[in-house]
């Protein structure tokens, strides 16, 4: 599904990521730990093709195409979605018209979706104003519900999500991932997590933990994460030596 091969990416100027090669294979989800400013989210905008993370070196390959320098709508179309940690207000675009242009134009599917989530009420209202996190959340997840993308890209989907609200979201990424299946599974996934909280609600097939814009191990994703709650990064650092 997705190759990284050899990415080198600059921020600003400044060298973020160094390197990085990832692997993601048809119906794999893969969970990616470690610190702030470790650049993670980094990866996740580079892969989707946002302007200011500057490919200095490397490739990327999507479904055996070369997209490192593709825009971001031909990425979209070719089956990339993305979930924003904190995604933007939209002013005068309503979350019913924006679940339309997601799914292509079919606007009682859309509508269908909603009630299915029972967020139908928020449909008249202008994406993400005046939401709380976890509507924020929920109405991220029903557009990429709609897109159907062939691989989703979530940057801390707990984030900001309480408790009560976490099982729906997860049930909302298991649906994206096909996690329901238990064969002929096509949906791939890579998701940044700080609390491991989601781990709980989606299994991930692989877990990688990235340490001053490398990645320096991977494995089974809970196991990884529960080192990282005894031993902290440092010890992932000491491992990387």
């Amino acid at each position: 599904m997705l190759v990284i091969e050899d990415l080198w990416v600059d921020v600003q100027g400044r060298e973020v990521l160094k390197g990085i090669n990832l692997e993601i294979g048809k119906g794999e989800t893969h969970c990616l730990f470690g610190k702030n400013g470790s650049g993670k989210t980094t990866l996740l905008m580079t892969l989707m093709g946002f302007s200011g993370y500057e490919v200095k070196h490397g490739k990327i390959t999507f479904k055996g195409e070369d997209i490192t320098r593709m825009p971001i709508h031909e990425r979209s179309r070719l089956g990339i979605g993305i979930s924003f940690q904190r995604p933007p207000t939209l002013r005068g675009v309503k979350l019913r018209d924006m679940l339309a242009i997601c799914s292509g134009g079919d606007a009682s599917a859309a509508t269908q979706l909603a009630v299915s989530y029972g967020f139908d009420h928020f449909l008249d209202r202008e994406v993400n104003l005046g939401f709380s996190g976890g509507e924020i959340k929920k109405s991220e997840l029903l557009q990429l519900l709609a897109q159907n993308p062939d691989l989703t890209l979530l940057d801390e989907p707990e984030s900001g999500v309480d408790i009560e609200n976490l099982h729906v979201i997860g049930d909302m990424i298991r649906k994206l991932l096909e996690k329901d299946k238990h064969k002929g599974r096509t949906k791939s996934g890579l998701i940044i997590t700080h609390t491991g909280f989601i781990l709980n609600y989606v299994a991930a097939d692989k877990g990688h933990v990235m340490l001053n814009g490398r990645l320096c191990c991977q494995g089974n994703p809970v196991e990884i994460f529960e080192g990282i709650q005894k031993y902290g990064y440092e010890e992932c650092a000491r491992c990387q030596l």
